[in-house]
C-alpha cells in the first residue's frame, strides 16, 4: 500500500500564497507600530494580503480533489469541521474578511483600530502555520511528518510577505522604502534562518527509519529536483538575497544604499526571496516520498 496524494503545483501555489498574504498582513502591523509614518507602505501590505489569498482559495476550490469538473465538492470542506483542510479555510476565510475590512478603512482614509488589526496579524501567522500543518497530517511522508515544517512555512511566510511589500514599495513608495531601515535589517535574519530550519529538515528526514526518507532528500539534493532546489532555492531564493542583503545594509554607503541603483539592488533581492518562497513549497510537495507498505495479502 502506497500513501500518495494527488498534489501538484496547484497546491504549490496555493501554499505560498496562502504564507505571502498572511505575511504581508503582518508586515503592515510592523510597519505601523515601527515606521508609523511609512502610510503608502503600509497600504501595500494591506492591499497584497487579502488579493493573493483570495486568489489562492479560488485554487484550491478548482484542486481539491475535484478539479475543474466539480467545483462545487469544495462545499463540503465546510461541514467536516475533523478535517484541518476544513479549520484551513475558516482560518483563510476569517483572515480574508478582517484583511478586507481593513484595507477598505485604510482606502477610506479612516483609522484602523488597532485591535483589529491584531486579530489580523494573529490569524495571518495562523494561516501561515496552518500551510505546514496542511502537508503534516498526510501520514507516510517523512518530509512531511515533522515538527519543524510548520515553523518553517512561517518564518518563509513572513520573509516572503515582507519581500512582496518592499518589492512594490520600491516602485510605489521608494522615499519610505529608504526609511523602513529597522524592517529590512529584520527582514535580512528570516532567509538565514529559512536556511538552518531546511538543513535541519532535511537532515531529519535524511533518518528517519523508513527508506522513503532518504529518499525524499536525495531527490532534492542529488535526484531529480537537485537542479531546481540548488538553484533556484538555495542559491536564487536564500544565498543571493543574503549576500546583497548584507552588502547594501552593512557595506554600501548611505548614500548608494538609497540611491535607484541601490534600491533596484534590493528589488533584485526581494524578488529572489518570493522565487525561493515558492520554490520551497513546489519542492516539498512534490519531491515527498511516500512510505510503501507490504500488506501480508500482496506477498
Amino acid at each position: 500500500m502506497i500513501y500518495e496524494p494527488i498534489w501538484g503545483a496547484i497546491i504549490a501555489w496555493y501554499l505560498f500564497l496562502a504564507g505571502l498574504g498572511g505575511g504581508a498582513f503582518a508586515t503592515a502591523v510592523f510597519v505601523r507600530y515601527r515606521h508609523p509614518e511609512c502610510k503608502r507602505l503600509m497600504r501595500v501590505g494591506r492591499l497584497i494580503a487579502p488579493i493573493v489569498v483570495i486568489i489562492g482559495l479560488c485554487l484550491l476550490m478548482f484542486d481539491a480533489a475535484a478539479g475543474f469538473a466539480h467545483p462545487l465538492r469544495f462545499a463540503l470542506l465546510l461541514t467536516n469541521f475533523g478535517s484541518v483542510m476544513t479549520w484551513g479555510v475558516v482560518l483563510l476565510a476569517v483572515f480574508v474578511v478582517v484583511a478586507l475590512i481593513v484595507l477598505v478603512l485604510d482606502l477610506m482614509k479612516r483609522e484602523v483600530p488597532m485591535w483589529l488589526d491584531c486579530v489580523g496579524l494573529v490569524m495571518g501567522l495562523c494561516v501561515a502555520i496552518y500551510t505546514g500543518c496542511l502537508l503534516g497530517v498526510c501520514q507516510g511522508f517523512p518530509l512531511w511528518n515533522s515538527a519543524l515544517l510548520p515553523i518553517l512555512f512561517l518564518v518563509s511566510a513572513v520573509s516572503t510577505g515582507m519581500a512582496a511589500v518592499l518589492l512594490v514599495g520600491v516602485f510605489y513608495a521608494p522615499d519610505e522604502f529608504n526609511e523602513v531601515v529597522v524592517m529590512k535589517k529584520f527582514h535580512f535574519w528570516l532567509p538565514v534562518i529559512e536556511f538552518v530550519l531546511v538543513a535541519a529538515l532535511l537532515f531529519i528526514t535524511a533518518f528517519n527509519p523508513s527508506p522513503a526518507g532518504w529518499e525524499s532528500v536525495m531527490s532534492l539534493v542529488a535526484g531529480n529536483w537537485a537542479v531546481a532546489f540548488w538553484l533556484l532555492f538555495v542559491i536564487v531564493g536564500l544565498v543571493l538575497p543574503t549576500i546583497l542583503e548584507c552588502w547594501m545594509l552593512w557595506l554600501a554607503k548611505h548614500e548608494f544604499e538609497t540611491s535607484r541603483t541601490g534600491q533596484m539592488i534590493s528589488a533584485l533581492s526581494d524578488a529572489g526571496v518570493l522565487v525561493g518562497g515558492f520554490m520551497l513549497r513546489l519542492l516539498i510537495v512534490s519531491a515527498a516520498v511516500p512510505i510503501t507498505i507490504i500488506q501480508p495479502w500482496m506477498l
